[in-house]
């Protein structure tokens, strides 16, 4: 398989291209129901800039995406990315056990990826993620265009708890 050597667009999907804001409920409660959380993103409307942007990315680069959830929600992960009609790419995902917080997992990956590819942007809604990757040099986009802002559950949960 010939691999394409035009650069890349690496997209973020929820609180991205997708609005998880109707899920945010579940990290409320105590104990945080994972479960419902995840079973409830083939739900997630797409978020039309988002959407839009990795569109016009497509264009010139190779689109992939890097998502903190779990490597168990990938089925319904494709299913959502294919009836949004977003460009076909590679998907990477935390695996089931990993509890890192997202800053450093995407961080390796991105740094993985770079080291034979350009990298042309990183769309992301978190500002840690953000923040950790332009200070490793990478061209950031930050995604502020989801009306339903990460609740404290939501950063909690990606920082200290790496669940998603």
């Amino acid at each position: 398989m010939i691999r394409s050597r035009r650069p890349l667009a690496v997209f973020d999907l929820d609180g991205t291209l997708a609005d998880s804001g109707h899920r945010q409920r579940f990290l409320e409660r105590k104990p945080r129901d994972w479960d419902a959380f995840f079973a409830a993103a083939p739900k997630d409307p797409p978020l039309a800039e988002g959407v839009a942007l990795c569109l016009e990315a497509a264009a010139e680069c190779e689109v992939m995406y890097l998502t903190g959830r779990p490597e168990r929600c990938r089925q319904d992960t494709l299913e959502w990315i294919a009836a949004q009609v977003l460009p076909q790419g590679r998907v990477y995902m935390r695996r089931d056990d990993d509890r890192r917080p997202a800053r450093r997992t995407k961080l390796e990956i991105l740094r993985r990826l770079g080291r034979d590819r350009e990298i042309r942007m990183l769309v992301d809604d978190d500002e840690l993620v953000c923040g950790d990757a332009e200070r490793a040099g990478f061209r950031v986009v930050r995604a502020r265009w989801s009306a339903a802002a990460a609740s404290e559950a939501m950063r909690v949960a990606q920082q200290r708890e790496g669940r998603t």
